[in-house]
C-alpha cells in the first residue's frame, strides 16, 4: 500500500537553523548599510535610527540596537514572548550595519546610488527570509506589530501602516534620509520577502505522496 501523504518531513537540525539565523541577521544589517550608502532613501525604522544618530552623535549601529531593545521592552505590556531570534535580532543587526557602513563607501553617481540601494533591498529580503525561515521567533518590530494587532483588534495592515508612518515621520523630523528609495522600499519589500521566505523556510513540510 502507498505511504500516507500526511507524513511530515522532519525539520532541519538545530545547528543548521542557528547558522541560518545568524547569517540572516548579518545580511540584514549589511543590507541596511548598503541602502544608507546609496543615499536615495531607506527603510522607515532605519530613518528613525539614522535621525536619532544624527541628533545624538551616537553610531548608527548602536542606535539600531537601542531602538531594537526599546521595542522589545514594549512587548512586556502586550504579553508577547520573545524567542532566541527576537533577542539576537535586537543585538546583532546594529553591529552588522555599523561594520557595513565602515566597509562600504558612499556612492557618488546616480548609477552607483541606484546599484547600492537595489543590492541592499534584495539582500534585506534574503536576510529576512533567512532569519524568519529559521523559526527562532520574529524580530522585535514584527512582534510589536502582531502584539498590537492582538491587543487592539485592528487589522494587521492598519497597525503596520500606523507604526511605520509614525517612525518614518519622527525619523524624517530628526534628519533621517527619506527619498524616493523609501517609497520603493515600501512598495517592493513585501513582494521580495514573499519570494525569499519560501526559499529559506526550515520548518516541517508535508511529504509528497508517492
Amino acid at each position: 500500500m502507498p505511504e500516507s501523504s500526511a507524513q511530515a518531513v522532519p525539520p532541519v537540525r538545530l545547528p543548521a537553523r542557528l547558522l541560518q539565523l545568524l547569517l540572516g541577521l548579518f545580511l540584514f544589517g549589511i543590507a541596511s548599510s548598503l541602502m544608507i550608502r546609496g543615499g536615495i532613501g531607506i527603510a522607515p525604522w532605519d530613518v528613525l535610527a539614522q535621525g536619532v544618530s544624527i541628533r545624538s552623535g551616537l553610531a548608527f549601529g548602536l542606535v539600531t540596537n537601542l531602538v531594537g531593545i526599546a521595542v522589545l521592552l514594549l512587548w512586556w505590556p502586550l504579553r508577547q514572548k520573545p524567542g532566541l531570534g527576537t533577542v539576537l535580532n535586537a543585538l546583532l543587526i546594529g553591529p552588522s550595519a555599523q561594520w557595513g557602513l565602515w566597509l562600504i563607501p558612499a556612492a557618488t553617481t546616480p548609477a552607483g546610488r541606484l546599484s547600492l540601494f537595489t543590492a541592499g533591498l534584495v539582500l534585506l529580503a534574503v536576510g529576512t527570509g533567512l532569519y524568519i525561515g529559521a523559526h527562532f521567533g520574529p524580530g522585535p518590530r514584527d512582534g510589536l506589530m502582531t502584539g498590537l494587532n492582538a491587543r487592539t483588534g485592528q487589522p494587521i495592515w492598519r497597525v503596520r501602516t500606523l507604526l511605520e508612518t509614525s517612525v518614518l515621520a519622527v525619523g524624517w523630523w530628526l534628519g533621517g534620509d527619506v527619498g524616493w528609495g523609501t517609497l520603493a522600499f515600501a512598495l517592493l519589500i513585501g513582494p521580495l520577502c514573499g519570494i525569499a521566505l519560501p526559499l529559506f523556510d526550515r520548518g516541517p513540510r508535508p511529504a509528497q505522496a508517492r
